[in-house]
C-alpha cells in the first residue's frame, strides 16, 4: 500500500521530516538540545543562547510578551478581522474532500473541523464514499478521549497488521509534537484492545511482524538514541510481554541518523521485514529479517525501499546502480528485485527496470495495488501518473492514465486487496478533484471536487524561466490578475522550499486564493535547486557548501519578476516554511533591498548551532556540519543569525514558530528576533504554543495563523 501510517503523501520509508512534507519522521527529542559531542559551542558573545531552552519559564515569559506585541499590531489592523473570518470558514468548512485511506476495503478518514477540534476518525463502505453524503460511523473521538483522559490528544496516523486489517496501532500526540505514545485498537469494536500494545510517548517507529509480535525502534535505555535524537535498536515485542522483555533484533549506531523497521506485504500474499539504517539522511543500508536474523542487501547506499507488488520489491534509485558486466541502473529510476531472489541470495541482486526518467522528468511516488505499480512522476514540474503491470522475465508494462494536462497529481491511497487507487489531480486555480482510479479496468471516475473556494475568473496561471547566477535556467510559476498592469505595481508572494529532494507543485489553497489572489494579489513558486523537481541531480546541485545555489537561484527569479515588471521590490514579499525558512533567512540577509516583506516560518537560522537543536544533526548530509573546516566557513558564511549586522536596512520581517516544534525547535526563530530587537530593527514574532512543526494543532489555531500572515502581507505589500 502507499500508506504509511495514513500520511498519504508521505514516502514510506524513515526519512527525517523536513519536507512538510517536508519531510517524514519518528522519535522524542529533548526540549533544549543534544549534547552530541560536535564541536560548536554558543559564541562567548551570544547573549541569546537562553532561548534556547524551550520550556524555561524564562523563555515562556519571553515568547508571551512577544506574542502579545505582534498581536497588538496584527489582530488590531483593520484587514485582520475579515482575514480571520474567511480563513477559519475555509478550514472549518464540512464541504473539504475527505481523505480516503483504505484499510481492509473500507474507506477510512481522520476528520477535523469546529465541532471536532482534535478530530474523529471515521469510517464508511466504499460504495457509500462515492455519494454526495456518506454516512459515516465513528471509530475514534480524540475531542472525547482527551477529555476522559485528562489529555491533549493529536492524530498522527496508523498502521495496521496486513492482510487481515482488523488490529491497527494507533499513533497519538500530545499537543502535535513528533513523538508519539503508540496504542493498540480493534476495529471491529472501535475500541482499544484491553491488555493489547501500549507503548509510552517517544519519537518511535513500528512495524508488525505478525498479528502477535511487534517491531519497535524507540529509546529501550535511557540515552540510548543516536546524535540527531532518533532510535538505533529495534527489539520485538510479543503481545502481552513488558517492554523489558522485547528482544532486540538489530543494533545501529549512535552515529546514524535512526535505525527503524519495515513490514510490507502485498496483493498474492508475499510479506517480508526489512531493517532500514539511515546512515545518512539520504543514505541507507537494508537488512532482510529471516530465520537467522538480519542479512543485508548489496545494495548503492542511496536506494530506498518503497513497496513490493507480485512479489517485487520496488526501490527508487537516488544514485547510479552499477554492476560489473551490467547495465547502469540510471539515478532517479524505479527499479524492481524479486524477493525469493533476495532471500536466496543477498549479496547478487539482479534489479530489472520498472521506471527511468526523461531529461526533464522526475519520479515522486509510488503504490501498489493487488496487481499494478501506480507511479507519480514530473515532466517540467508537470504531474503524470502510470500504471505498470508485471510481466513474466521480471518485464513490466505501462500505460498512462488520462488526467488532465496542466495539473499537480498526488497519489492518496491504493488498495492492496483490490484494484483501487485514490488519486488526487489540482492546480492553482483549479479545485481538486478526487478520482478513484481502477487499474484493472483501465477506468477513471472523479467521487469528489471541492467547490471553490474564492473567485479564480479574473487570474491566469503562467510557467516562466529565470537565469540564475551560473546560467542554470530556474521555472517558476506565476498566479496573477489577468488584467494585471506590468508596471511593477502588483503585490506579489514568492514562494519556494529548495531542499531535501522536496518537489513543490501547483495546489490549490483556499486561503491563498480567498486572502490574496481574490483581492488583486499574485503569488509565484520558484522550482530553484536542491528540490526533486528535476530528479537527484536538481537536488544534489544544491548540497552543502554548493548550497549558496539554491539562494541565488531564488534572489534570481525575484529579479526576474522586476525585470518583467509582474512587481517590484516595494510589493515584493517572499514566504517560506522549515529549510524554506531557513531560505527566508539568508534572502534576508543576502538581499535586503529586493524585498518588501520576509514571511519566515518555522525555520532553521542559526547553522553553527543547528546541529545541537533538536532533530538538527539528522540533516549534516544535507547542509554539512561545523566539525569540518570547510562545511563550518560555509555554513558561518550564510548563517541568518551569524550574519545579521547593525547599520544595515533590513524589511521589517515576520518571524513565526511553534513551542511543541520537536523537529527543528523554535530556538532559531527567538534567537533570531530578539538580536533584531537588540539591533533595533522592527520585527514581528509570533509562537504558537500547541502544534508541532507547524501552524498549530487545531484547525482554528492554523486558520489565526493564517490570518496574521496575509493581514502583516497586505500591511507591507500595499494590497
Amino acid at each position: 500500500m502507499l500508506r504509511c501510517g495514513d500520511f498519504a503523501l508521505s514516502r514510506c520509508v524513515y526519512i527525517p521530516p523536513m519536507k512538510i512534507h517536508a519531510l517524514v519522521f519518528g522519535l522524542a527529542v529533548s526540549s533544549v538540545m543534544f549534547d552530541n559531542g560536535i564541536a560548536a559551542a554558543p559564541p562567548a558573545e551570544d547573549p541569546f543562547i537562553w532561548l534556547e531552552q524551550a520550556h524555561s519559564e524564562r523563555a515562556m515569559t519571553w515568547v508571551k510578551a512577544e506574542n502579545a506585541k505582534t498581536d497588538s499590531v496584527l489582530e488590531s489592523d483593520p484587514h485582520f478581522k475579515t482575514l480571520f473570518h474567511d480563513a477559519q470558514i475555509i478550514a472549518e468548512a464540512k464541504d473539504r474532500i475527505p481523505e480516503p485511506s483504505v484499510i481492509a476495503g473500507q474507506v477510512f478518514n481522520f476528520w477535523q473541523d469546529a465541532d471536532h477540534a482534535h478530530g474523529i476518525w471515521r469510517q464508511t463502505s466504499a460504495a457509500d464514499f462515492q455519494g454526495a453524503a456518506p454516512n459515516w460511523r465513528t471509530v475514534l473521538d480524540l475531542d472525547a478521549l482527551s477529555k476522559a483522559e485528562k489529555a491533549n490528544w493529536f492524530w498522527k496516523g496508523s498502521a495496521c497488521h496486513e492482510p487481515e486489517e482488523q488490529r491497527c496501532i494507533v499513533n497519538l500526540s500530545d499537543g502535535g509534537e513528533d513523538a508519539v505514545t503508540l496504542r493498540e485498537f480493534d476495529l471491529s469494536k472501535s475500541a482499544f484492545v484491553e491488555g493489547g500494545f501500549s507503548l509510552p510517548s517517544g519519537k518511535q517507529d513500528l512495524a508488525w511482524l505478525d498479528a502477535d509480535t511487534l517491531l519497535v525502534s524507540r529509546e529501550w535505555k535511557h540515552g540510548e538514541m543516536t546524535r540527531s535524537g532518533y532510535a538505533f535498536v529495534v527489539k520485538s515485542i510479543k503481545r502481552g510481554q513488558p517492554l523489558d522483555a522485547a528482544v532486540e533484533v538489530y543494533r545501529g549506531s549512535a552515529d546514524d541518523v535512526g535505525v527503524s523497521p519495515i513490514s510490507l506485504s502485498d496483493g498474492s500474499g508475499h510479506t517480508a521485514a526489512f531493517i532500514q539504517r539511515a546512515v545518512s539522511i539520504f543514505e541507507f543500508e537494508y537488512y532482510l529479517l529471516g530465520p537467522k536474523g538480519p542479512t543485508k542487501l548489496a545494495m548503492p547506499m542511496k536506494v530506498q525501499l518503497l513497496t513490493m507488488l507480485d512479489g517485487r520489491l520496488i526501490v527508487e534509485l537516488h544514485e547510479d546502480w552499477q554492476r560489473a558486466g551490467q547495465p547502469t541502473m540510471p539515478q532517479g529510476s524505479l527499479v524492481s528485485l524479486d524477493l525469493a531472489a533476495i532471500a536466496a541470495d543477498s549479496q547478487h541482486l539482479q534489479p530489472a527496470p520498472v521506471y527511468s526518467p526523461g531529461p526533464r522528468e522526475a519520479f515522486v511516488e509510488a503504490g501498489a495495488t493487488r496487481g499494478h505499480l501506480l507511479v507519480h512522476t514530473l515532466d517540467n514540474v508537470n504531474g503524470r501518473a502510470y500504471s505498470y503491470t508485471p510481466e513474466p522475465g521480471n518485464h513490466w508494462s505501462k500505460r498512462q492514465l488520462k488526467l488532465p494536462d496542466n495539473i499537480s497529481v498526488n497519489l492518496i491511497d491504493t488498495d492492496l486487496h483490490s484494484e483501487r487507487a485514490f488519486v488526487q489531480v489540482t492546480g492553482f486555480l483549479t479545485p481538486p478533484q478526487l478520482v478513484l482510479a481502477d487499474l484493472g479496468k483501465e477506468s477513471l471516475t472523479t467521487v469528489k471536487t471541492l467547490p471553490a473556494k474564492f473567485d479564480a475568473s479574473r487570474d491566469v496561471v503562467e510557467q516562466f524561466a529565470a537565469t540564475s547566477k551560473d546560467g542554470t535556467k530556474i521555472p517558476y510559476f506565476i498566479v496573477h490578475p489577468s488584467a494585471m498592469k506590468m508596471d511593477g505595481s502588483t503585490p506579489t508572494i514568492l514562494n519556494a522550499y529548495g531542499g531535501f529532494l522536496d518537489a513543490r507543485t501547483p495546489a490549490y489553497s483556499g486561503e491563498l486564493g480567498k486572502l490574496w489572489l481574490e483581492r488583486g494579489g499574485a503569488f509565484v513558486l520558484a522550482n530553484i535547486r536542491g528540490g526533486g523537481e528535476f530528479g537527484p541531480a536538481w537536488h544534489e546541485a544544491g548540497l552543502k557548501t554548493h548550497r549558496q545555489r539554491i539562494y541565488d537561484d531564488f534572489a534570481a527569479v525575484g529579479e526576474d519578476l522586476i525585470t518583467r515588471g509582474f512587481t517590484s521590490s516595494a510589493h515584493l514579499g517572499i514566504m517560506g516554511g522549515s529549510n524554506g525558512g531557513l531560505l527566508m533567512g539568508v534572502e534576508f540577509i543576502q538581499h535586503p533591498q529586493l524585498w518588501g516583506a520576509v514571511d519566515i516560518q518555522v525555520p532553521l537560522l542559526d547553522m553553527l548551532r543547528y546541529e545541537q537543536i533538536a532533530a538538527g544533526s539528522s540533516w549534516v548530509a544535507e547542509y554539512g556540519s561545523v566539525s569540518v573546516p570547510e562545511e563550518r566557513a560555509f555554513l558561518a558564511s550564510i548563517s541568518p543569525y551569524a550574519n545579521l549586522k547593525p547599520g544595515v536596512k533590513y524589511p521589517q520581517a515576520l518571524i513565526w514558530s511553534t513551542t511543541k516544534d520537536d523537529r527543528v525547535g523554535p530556538q532559531h526563530a527567538r534567537k533570531f528576533a530578539a538580536k533584531l530587537a537588540a539591533m533595533g530593527v522592527p520585527y514581528l514574532y509570533f509562537e504558537v504554543i500547541e502544534g508541532g512543526h507547524g501552524a498549530g494543532a487545531t484547525l482554528a489555531e492554523r486558520a489565526k495563523m493564517h490570518a496574521r500572515e496575509y493581514t502583516y502581507f497586505s500591511r507591507k505589500l500595499g494590497l
